[in-house]
């Protein structure tokens, strides 16, 4: 049974760094990573939590980490590898140990269907992030091929930014976007296979990439979960059309038909929403990793 949802942790003695779901505390060369049971919506974070969200987004990613094959951060997401205040029942699954990165500023985004703020952009010229398409293109239409759309990692609850190819190569260089597009495209390819294999679309994923000091880029953060990623069942995927999704499609519909402004702070979830939300999360879970 799931257990009560854990909206902050809190472990003394280690600086934290808190984000809409995750805490994130500074051991020195090392970080700890939990992922807490927060969910946010419209750029707020809701005021009750998700049971167990957590822990799926933690196992997922571990997954991932493992199945792609890429140099990324993950070092282990066992509590005997913590320090001892880590080492508790409510972080146990949902806390990973990973190595610390210097983070690329910009977000690697890569989509093979057209949606989201891509649709927008296409709608109004033609292009996602300056990336001419094909005319007549409808909503969840897959494209000829997946691409590449950078976005700018915002602070302080702003939107990120969607930029073109030529501003991320100024902002990192030339080589580095260079080697970020081509290495999040290849993951982007190779994760859609496997979640079509099992019966889910990967309309788009976000990644982040970290340097060591040794220079090497490596995947950090989440990557390829409902959090991060857009996922539809194949076989309820109608082009011209939104299909449903596999993350906090509940909570975005329930808010939008609740009367709430977007600009004050958002009502409890209701339980309903909770659960079926919640069952969504374990559902890709289930389906992407069996």
């Amino acid at each position: 049974m799931p257990t009560e949802p854990l909206l902050q942790s809190h472990v003394p003695g280690f600086p934290c760094r808190r984000g809409k779901v995750r805490d994130v505390y500074d051991l020195g060369d090392t970080l700890a990573v939990v992922a807490t049971d927060r969910i946010s919506a419209f750029d707020w974070v809701m005021p009750n939590g998700v049971p167990d969200k957590g822990r799926v987004l933690t196992a997922l990613s571990a997954f991932w980490f493992g199945w792609l094959g890429v140099p990324h951060h993950l070092r282990s997401t066992d509590p005997a590898d913590l320090p001892p205040p880590f080492r508790t029942p409510e972080l146990e699954g949902r806390t990973m140990f990973v190595r610390k990165t210097a983070v690329v500023p910009v977000e690697c985004v890569a989509r093979g269907y057209l949606a989201g703020s891509g649709l927008k952009e296409y709608r109004a010229g033609g292009t996602v992030c300056g990336v001419p398409l094909p005319p007549g293109l409808r909503e969840a239409d897959r494209l000829p091929e997946p691409i590449f759309t950078p976005a700018t990692k915002e602070e302080g609850g702003r939107h990120d930014e969607n930029i073109s190819f030529d501003r991320m190569a100024e902002l990192v260089g030339a080589d580095t976007a260079a080697e970020l597009r081509d290495r999040t495209l290849d993951v982007y390819r190779r994760a859609a296979a496997r979640a079509e294999w099992r019966g889910i679309l990967l309309a788009d994923t976000k990644l982040e990439w970290g340097r060591l000091p040794s220079g090497e880029l490596i995947l950090i953060d989440e990557v390829l979960t409902p959090d991060s990623s857009r996922f539809w069942p194949r076989d309820t995927w109608r082009p011209g059309s939104s299909p449903p999704s596999f993350d906090k499609q509940f909570v975005r519909d329930w808010l939008e038909a609740s009367g709430w402004d977007k600009a004050s702070p958002p009502p409890r979830l209701p339980p309903d929403v909770v659960d079926r939300t919640a069952a969504k999360y374990r559902e890709a879970f289930e389906r992407l990793t069996a």
